[in-house]
């Protein structure tokens, strides 16, 4: 399928130059393996450990120094958006200046996040008529704000990475707007391409990987066995590593249990609870309904899910043992292999960034449950944690999650 001609994803991709909306075709092709290559490369796996330890230290400490009841939103967003951040703009993210532009920064990014979730009156009718009605209802007028806005954010950080006076990294250091200004000057992008590509960075990583790890902890709260079992096996392996209560990136291929939590986690709540749209390219056959040509389709990546035919009576239920081995969904995984799991989509036009994301969401979430006994504020009963979602390009969670951490100490 290819990328869906819907208005706002192509203003605020620079005329469809990302990854994420720009046409199936040999430039869609070269731009998502040098998106790739500079997120799961060499380069940028060294870089995004790098920024996962620094945030996730943060957030451990000010879990640490924590004296009652905790809103996680705050921090675990955070945490998200200091991996993205470190790993785009480099030691330049934690300048205070650059903090007060990217606190803005960060304002009109979820203002963009909203309008790309949303339709217009040109997505129904595209024709003059619709152009004039998001005009009148001022559409258009935001739409522009949000895009200047963006554009003269990352038109300030494109300013200072091509400054002659900036310190040059050195051989395969820099950072991602580094690696990206390299690939104009190779390959004759012009700066468009660089401030698509960082959209696509921003709006696929942060969001999505803290929302993620919340309804993870909102999950395992209403389910205190699982959360025993998580932790008991985290701390086993921590126990075995020699770093006091922290895990390491090579403990996370040991955490077989975390692992299905995040699985189970992404089943029931898939960070986009409707996958991008796409139009079909040829004519297909589904369900035994013929799709023309041509054909905008939405996958609904929660309602597959939570689908009784492929996970029985209890869809619902939130059961990271049903992922064990050898049991029937053992094998069922969300890489694009499984249709009945697709929270990052599949096929050629799966999320690039998925390894980075789900990475982020391990570590994060394997530290917070060794690190610390997590309760709920007292008078409130565990079954009481409120699961409603609102949100449009994700679903977030209603209300913040407010919990109550005690840093572990392993018994003698």
């Amino acid at each position: 399928a290819a990328a869906v001609g819907v208005v706002r994803p192509a203003r605020l991709s620079y005329g469809r130059k990302s990854v994420a909306f720009s046409p199936y075709g040999a430039y869609w092709r070269d731009m998502r393996r040098l998106f790739a290559s500079e997120l799961v490369g060499a380069r940028g796996v060294a870089a995004a450990w790098a920024a996962r330890r620094q945030q996730v230290d943060r957030l451990m400490s000010a879990l640490g120094n924590a004296t009652g009841p905790v809103a996680l939103d705050e921090h675990v967003f955070r945490v998200a958006d200091g991996i993205i951040g470190t790993v785009a703009y480099g030691s330049v993210y934690g300048a205070e200046a650059f903090a007060r532009k990217y606190e803005r920064f960060q304002h009109v990014l979820f203002e963009g996040m909203d309008m790309s979730a949303s339709f217009s009156a040109e997505d129904f009718f595209p024709n003059a008529a619709g152009r004039l009605v998001d005009r009148l209802v001022g559409v258009v007028a935001r739409r522009e704000r949000i895009f200047r806005d963006l554009d003269g954010f990352f038109e300030e950080v494109l300013e200072h990475h091509q400054d002659p006076a900036r310190p040059k990294p050195e051989s395969g250091g820099g950072d991602l707007v580094d690696a990206l200004v390299g690939l104009c000057e190779e390959h004759g992008f012009t700066t468009d391409h660089v401030k698509a590509v960082l959209v696509d960075a921003f709006l696929g990583g942060i969001d999505t990987s803290s929302v993620t790890i919340l309804w993870a902890m909102s999950e395992l709260m209403r389910k205190p066995r699982a959360l025993k079992t998580a932790q008991e096996e985290i701390r086993a392996a921590v126990g075995v590593n020699g770093n006091g209560n922290r895990v390491q990136p090579d403990d996370l291929p040991k955490l077989t249990y975390l692992k299905m939590v995040v699985k189970e986690t992404l089943r029931l709540h898939p960070p986009a609870t409707l996958l991008l749209p796409r139009e079909t390219l040829r004519r297909v056959e589904i369900g035994g309904y013929e799709v023309p040509a041509g054909t905008r389709v939405l996958v609904n990546a929660w309602a597959i899910g939570r689908e009784e035919a492929s996970w029985g009576p209890d869809a619902e239920e939130f059961e990271p043992e049903r992922f064990e081995a050898g049991g029937r969904h053992g094998k069922v995984d969300f890489r694009g292999a499984h249709m009945e799991l697709v929270p990052f989509g599949a096929g050629r036009r799966i999320c690039p960034g998925l390894a980075m994301g789900v990475a982020n969401v391990e570590y994060t979430l394997a530290n917070m449950l060794c690190g610390f006994e997590w309760a709920v504020p007292e008078g409130m009963k565990a079954e009481e944690v409120s699961m409603e979602e609102a949100g449009a390009l994700t679903f977030h969670r209603k209300t913040p999650l407010v919990l109550v951490p005690t840093p572990y100490v392993p018994s003698a």
